[in-house]
């Protein structure tokens, strides 16, 4: 499972570092360290509180989360898989992102929860890009 330092956590939560370090010292995330001692934040745990976040608010003012291109790089929290098709949701700082492709394309992708992955959307189309 891949895990996040402090600094890619609060990129992908939409806040500052040190919002995030906060957060992680108050227990609101769990966190473990690396053998040269940096903290880090499991994927799952991280998905996790990436959507409480959202439906909570971060208690701050962080105004709203752009990003150049359309692109929005955020953690995957869900992944549905059907006989053909699949659904896939991502996190990202305040924004839930839900794309739906073929379960091939999950596949090919390796995507799981947890896991940074990037939405791109151009009109109507959501595409994912595993980051």
């Amino acid at each position: 499972m891949q895990s996040y330092t402090i600094g890619q956590a609060a990129r992908l939560l939409g806040v500052s570092p040190d919002t995030a370090r906060r957060w992680a010292d108050a227990g609101k995330v769990a966190t473990h360290r690396d053998d040269s001692g940096r903290r880090l934040i499991d994927g799952r745990d991280l998905a996790a509180f990436s959507i409480e976040v959202a439906q909570h608010g971060t208690g701050e003012d962080d105004g709203s989360y752009t990003s150049a291109r359309n692109a929005f790089p955020g953690i995957v929290t869900a992944v549905t898989l059907g006989d053909v098709a699949a659904q896939v949701e991502i996190q990202a700082g305040p924004h839930r992102l839900v794309s739906l492709l073929t379960r091939e394309a999950v596949e090919e992708l390796g995507l799981e929860v947890g896991m940074q992955a990037t939405a791109r959307v151009k009109s109507t189309s959501v595409h994912i890009d595993r980051t």
